[in-house]
């Protein structure tokens, strides 16, 4: 139960006054449902301003709030073009006040001639002439008294003003409790911090504020840390089962190669680990193409030969059916029965699936999320393998891990390298091992940047990709063309490859079906198709060795991380393969560098590291986890700095402090409810 001090917090953003259905939706959109959403929606900037009593060329380049008269309107000649209010201070001065997007109508009720009005905005030269482009605010004197000098500047959505969201967050403070201390007093005192309650208000009324964004970072930051903390403790305390295979089905194991020494290394400390009682918890790092599959099917045939069922966890459903051919060509073999579900999985097929693990014929399970759905009860479910780890958060992990008489063991992949740091703030509760050795015959992917100019000679070299037999896929970032004529889109794409190349080109997104994806898919592994065209839905997973060539369009709006996973789709047999970023013109400082990068190395460790000191803030790596509350308040440079602390708080807390039962536990414990950290938690202690 959620403590009752909190409740004002977590009502529903409609509880605060001026709020109903019509501004809730834009709201949504900004990911505010509720009144602690609210307070965690910090500002980005400010913006300043200078009152005046006259216009002058010295003020151009500021805001400014001024009294101002319009005298006459001047509409452009095109329905688009720019309406022109024509206005003076009260000393004569001459302003042009100019309104984009149809604003005519609305700046003649607000500003009619002869009337003054108090305007707010940045006043700019425009030639000789001083304009303000789209005032903030017009309102009548009276109202004078509303404005402000000082404005906090807000991430936005349509239809709301950052003005409308501070006064909202004026109404939320009011909620805010005083709250017990959870940092332990000496770091407290050291750092400087502010209570949180005084964090919060300040963060808010200056965006500037360092030390109340810290304070509050590491609030994110430690809540997370003291929940994988009490996660991997209570996994710890739970009894388990010791799993030791006998090696009957992985000697007969047709392997493609020699296993590396690090895939070696790896499978004999997860065999270690599953001969324990304590329930595994190990992740598992590994390059793309670097062969972690082959670790996670010796794992799951150890536990089979341990008289135990397994389980794999797959992000998409494309993935999840790659997978299961793969299996059941490898496996069928040697006599194991491997089935699938779904969220497509319907009727008899579910029912004879849900009975098959149910009553033990089913030896491996392969799947989506669907597999850790109540309805899904397994006879002795030993080990669950989760592949591509970021896209699944704590909650689900536990989900999982609720599954059998006895709590599994458990392997997560990821395919993205993390830097070291966040590595310990996502996946803190878990043993980590790494691949990082290629297995023989893995060629590095050659990687070239290329103008979006050069589009002719792209398609050109891809002609003669295709007629040499070779295929290839093309991946946009979006699925359909935008008002804004984003010819980048992967269906507009399609059709303009489909010209040229006819029915050997597919298309692929996510908006698709997913039989027609399976379609799709098949004809291209098959051959039929040579050039795909895809969105990000290939990130993970699909594996056609006769493709050597990926086209990855607009390549600066990828993270680093996508581009190198999309860059893994090629370079997965032993030909040569290619992977060209094309690029738009409008390049800053950062995309350049992170394309050089690129460019340079196909090492994607060194790639993460880059990331985080070349990117900074915002969601580093697509570590940010799907399906929990994901960091609304400590960016990835402040994670950074902050983990180790924060990792040694909760140590010190746990260790001992008497965790969430003494004094500090206690205040700690509404730190973890105020970050929706307590399901995972709660899981556990459930369990």
């Amino acid at each position: 139960m959620r403590p009752e001090i909190l409740n004002p917090l977590f009502a529903e953003i409609e509880a605060l006054k001026g709020i109903g259905p019509s501004l809730a939706k834009p709201l949504a959109k900004l990911g505010i449902a509720r009144v602690v959403d609210l307070l965690f929606h910090l500002p980005t900037g400010v913006i300043e301003r200078r009152r005046v009593d006259r216009l002058a060329m010295a003020d151009a380049g500021r805001g400014v709030i001024v009294t101002l008269a319009a005298q006459s309107y001047k509409s452009s000649a095109s329905p688009r073009g720019p309406f022109r209010v024509q206005a003076t201070d009260h000393e004569g001065n001459y302003v042009s006040l100019v309104f984009f997007g149809g604003g005519g109508g609305w700046a003649r009720k607000q500003l009619p001639l002869g009337e003054p009005r108090i305007v707010t905005g940045r006043l700019d030269l425009y030639g000789q002439e001083l304009q303000i482009v789209h005032p903030d605010q017009v309102v009548p004197l009276e109202e004078a008294g509303e404005i402000v000098e000082r404005e906090p500047v807000y991430p936005l959505s349509a239809g709301i003003t950052s003005r409308r969201i501070a006064q909202m967050v004026a109404q939320a403070l009011e909620r805010l409790p005083s709250l017990a201390e959870w940092i332990e007093p000496s770091l407290l005192t050291h750092r400087g911090w502010p209570s949180f309650s005084e964090a919060v208000e300040r963060a808010h009324g200056d965006p500037a504020d360092e030390i109340a964004r810290t304070r509050l970072a590491y609030d994110e930051v430690y809540a997370n840390q003291l929940a994988l903390m009490l996660v991997r403790g209570a996994t710890r305390r739970r009894k388990g089962k010791a799993l030791v295979g006998d090696g009957r089905l992985r000697g007969r194991l047709d392997l493609p190669y020699t296993p590396t020494g690090a895939q070696s290394r790896t499978i004999a400390e997860i065999e270690g680990d599953m001969a324990q009682s304590q329930p595994m918890l190990r992740l598992l790092q590994g390059d793309v193409g670097a062969g972690k599959t082959l670790v996670a099917t010796m794992a799951l045939l150890a536990a089979v030969e341990a008289g135990a069922q397994g389980a794999l966890l797959a992000p998409t459903e494309i993935l999840a059916r790659q997978h299961l051919a793969t299996f059941q060509r490898q496996l069928s073999p040697l006599g194991l029965n491997v089935a699938i579900l779904t969220g497509r999985e319907k009727g008899r097929v579910r029912e004879s699936t849900l009975m098959g693990l149910a009553d033990g014929s089913i030896d491996i399970l392969i799947g989506t999320h669907a597999i850790f759905q109540e309805a899904v009860a397994y006879k002795a479910l030993g080990l669950v393998v989760v592949d591509e780890q970021h896209r699944f958060g704590v909650a689900q992990r536990l989900m999982l891990a609720g599954k059998g008489a006895h709590p599994p063991h458990m392997l997560v992949m990821t395919a993205t390298p993390i830097p070291r740091t966040l590595t310990l703030a996502n996946y803190g509760e878990m043993d980590v091992s790494r691949l990082d050795e290629m297995p023989p015959g893995r060629q590095p992917i050659e990687t070239r940047v290329i103008a979006l100019e050069r589009l002719g000679d792209v398609v050109a070299g891809l002609g003669r990709h295709v007629a040499n037999g070779g295929q290839a896929y093309w991946v946009c970032p979006l699925v359909e063309e935008t008002e804004a004529g984003d010819d980048a889109a992967a269906e507009a794409r399609a059709a303009a490859l489909t010209l040229i190349f006819g029915d050997k080109v597919g298309l692929v997104h996510g908006r698709m079906k997913g039989a027609d994806k399976d379609t799709v898919m098949g004809a291209f592994q098959a051959g039929t198709i040579a050039v795909l065209v895809a969105t990000t839905v290939i990130e993970v997973g699909v594996d056609v060795p006769n493709a050597t060539l990926i086209v990855i369009e607009g390549a600066e709006r990828f993270g680093l991380a996508q581009l190198h996973q999309l860059r893994g789709r090629v370079g997965r047999g032993d030909q040569q393969s290619t992977c060209l970023l094309l690029r738009g013109n409008a390049l800053s400082e950062t995309s350049r560098s992170r394309l050089a990068l690129m460019r340079e190395s196909n090492d994607g460790f060194r790639i993460a590291e880059e990331d985080l000191r070349l990117r900074g803030g915002g969601e580093l790596l697509g570590t940010r986890q799907s399906g929990e509350a994901g960091a609304r308040l400590a960016d990835a440079v402040q994670t950074a700095a902050l983990i180790e602390t924060a990792h040694a708080d909760a140590r010190l807390l746990t260790d001992r402090d008497g965790g969430l039962e003494g004094p500090r536990g206690q205040a700690a414990r509404i730190l973890l409810y105020l970050f929706e950290r307590d399901a995972a938690v709660g899981l556990l202690r459930a369990g």
